[in-house]
């Protein structure tokens, strides 16, 4: 990483920090230096600041910025998609495990940015992060959670569905499996979270400048007793009011009821609790989402079952079920219609 100073001057008096960080090109785009200046890489007179800053004239901004590499145009890959609905304007596809959502340093390609290049082309997915490695994302899921999710393929499309997510009007839903036996039917997570000061792989529950809102609400769908080898299990619907970077999975640690099979938030979780589970992954998959159609007004609603995988893990714990909630009955009918998943994982997923 290089380091690099930019001095604001008259005509950014009033801006904020990330915006005028995009606008003068000092990162390839505002969400770019959005997720800098979440990272830390940013600092406004020798201090970390928010991304809401309003930057004033004569202030000092010094930002990282990685080493410039050469690196090849974005592919398309024959990737099989499993897609639930499409039109001109969207697709919403449930995604398999192992699958990343758009290039990084550490997966170039893959990725479902290049299964929609294949499946699109280019000119027909939305651009409205202006960066090639985010053609057609509006929202993402973790590699190893499956389910539900959206790509546009208007610009159009893409800013009215990222609109709509920032202004909580798409129900986002999903079926987790978490540690302990939560006493309570139905509960909310009201915690910020930033990147952690400690682990910058990591995000948590903070109060600093840079920590942003997260909402989650919860309700239980069945309970399963502990045994000697853990300390029991709760299957939960989670509900996204915002959608931080591992929100689910931060705050489910933060209430001490982490993900089963979670690689990275597992402060609180048995150590041999995954044994005789067979579980590569974690246990979260976007089941349900209701939205309304970006261009036409229509009401769009999809649900979709668990993978295999997951189901699995379910049928190994059901002679210690402690009953079904009213809650988990709702959502048995829910998906006693909605399709499986035809797929379950990426080849590749065997191999990491």
């Amino acid at each position: 990483m290089t380091s690099r100073c930019y001095v604001a001057n008259a005509l950014d008096e009033g801006m904020r920090l990330d915006a005028l960080l995009g606008e003068r090109g000092l990162y390839p785009s505002r969400s770019a230096a959005a997720k800098a200046i979440e990272a830390g890489a940013v600092l406004v007179a020798g201090k970390a600041a928010s991304k809401k800053h309003v930057v004033k004239a004569g202030q000092a901004i010094v930002y990282e910025v990685a080493e410039a590499e050469v690196q090849t145009p974005l592919t398309g890959e024959p990737i099989e998609l499993d897609i639930r609905f499409e039109d001109d304007d969207m697709i919403v596809l449930s995604k398999q495990a192992g699958l990343v959502c758009h290039p990084s340093d550490d997966h170039r390609d893959g990725t479902l940015v290049n299964a929609l290049l294949y499946h699109c082309g280019a000119d027909h997915l939305c651009n409205v992060q202006g960066e090639q490695d985010r053609l057609g994302i509006v929202h993402r899921l973790d590699m190893d959670t499956t389910g539900l999710m959206m790509a546009a393929k208007t610009d159009a499309a893409g800013e009215a569905l990222m609109a709509a997510i920032q202004d909580h009007v798409v129900d986002r839903h999903y079926i987790a499996l978490v540690h302990g036996v939560i006493s309570l039917e139905r509960g909310m997570i009201d915690a910020p979270i930033a990147r952690s000061a400690k682990d910058r792989t990591r995000m948590a529950i903070r109060d600093c400048d840079s920590a942003r809102e997260a909402i989650t609400t919860f309700n239980v769908l069945e309970r399963f007793e502990p045994s000697r080898r853990d300390n029991g299990y709760s299957l939960i619907e989670c509900k996204l009011f915002t959608g931080r970077t591992h929100q689910i999975r931060v705050h489910l640690e933060y209430t001490k009821h982490p993900l089963v099979g979670d690689p990275l938030y597992t402060s609180s979780a048995p150590r041999d609790a995954l044994s005789n589970l067979g579980l590569r992954r974690q246990f979260l998959h976007s089941y349900k989402l209701e939205l309304e159609h970006p261009t036409k007004g229509v009401e769009l609603s999809f649900a979709d079952n668990l993978p295999q995988d997951l189901e699995d893990v379910l049928a190994k714990l059901v002679k210690r079920s402690m009953g079904v909630t009213d809650a988990g009955r709702a959502v048995r009918e829910l998906l006693a219609e909605a399709p499986h998943p035809s797929i379950c994982g990426i080849p590749y997923l065997d191999q990491r």
